[in-house]
């Protein structure tokens, strides 16, 4: 097992949701984080009580290449090291097989998918030199399973299930891991408006931030390359 002390994680969608939590649990467990958000007094109440000294907030936008590059900057100048990279952001709208209008699909391949690319294209080489680095890669259950006609956000987390493999291969030999995580709903704002399903049998975000945990701490001869987690019996996984 890896141990926290030291090991420095960015976050990316931090400030709320899974992210939140996410970032609430790594604290807890001591690592130092990067947390990554479009509006940075977003993260406040979540760093009230935390030491300046482990922390550091920096603006994230999926869309804008450049503040990928800032954040990562900056992270490595604070704490001199990188050593995980959680890929949590994201947006999710219904786009179907044969809606014409293809602007909300391109605005959902900028944020989960070619944004986490660009993530992890400026992450490596600091990975590579930590020798145990990770990624994880916050996909989802639509990365694994179609339900239906509603095609748009499906295709985006099965490619961005794709860019957890791919980072595997390309990191491997360097010591770099990487996880895609595929829930099914999970309690969050995202799912606020689901009614096909109870909202009290969803999966809880703290419950997301213990699996990262764990992935984060196993050492490089535990990969594990993708987790499905349920809240209901699924056909397929």
């Amino acid at each position: 097992m890896l141990v926290p002390n030291g090991r420095v994680i960015m976050i990316s969608g931090a400030n709320r949701g899974i992210g939140s939590a996410i970032a609430k649990r790594l604290n807890a467990a001591g690592y130092r984080l990067s947390l990554g958000a479009r509006d940075l007094s977003s993260l406040a109440t979540l760093t009230d009580e935390w030491n300046t000294k482990n922390f550091l907030k920096a603006h994230y936008e999926a869309e804008d290449v450049a503040s990928h590059r800032t954040w990562i900057d900056k992270t490595v100048n604070k704490f001199g090291r990188l050593d995980g990279l959680i890929n949590n952001a994201g947006m999710a709208a219904r786009v179907t097989v044969e809606d014409a209008d293809d602007g909300t699909l391109d605005r959902m391949w900028e944020v989960n998918v070619k944004g986490p690319l660009s993530m992890v294209r400026e992450a490596l080489p600091h990975l590579r030199r930590s020798g145990a680095g990770r990624v994880v890669n916050i996909a989802s259950l639509a990365g694994k399973i179609v339900y239906d006609a509603g095609i748009g956000y499906s295709m985006t987390k099965f490619a961005a299930v794709a860019l957890s493999h791919a980072t595997r291969h390309a990191g491997w030999a360097d010591g770099v891991r990487c996880t895609a995580l595929c829930p099914g709903y999970v309690a969050t704002d995202m799912t606020q408006a689901i009614e096909s399903f109870p909202r009290k049998d969803m999966t809880k975000p703290e419950d997301i931030a213990e699996v990262v945990t764990t992935v984060l701490a196993l050492s490089n001869s535990a990969s594990i390359a993708e987790v499905t987690i349920n809240c209901r019996d699924e056909p397929m996984v």
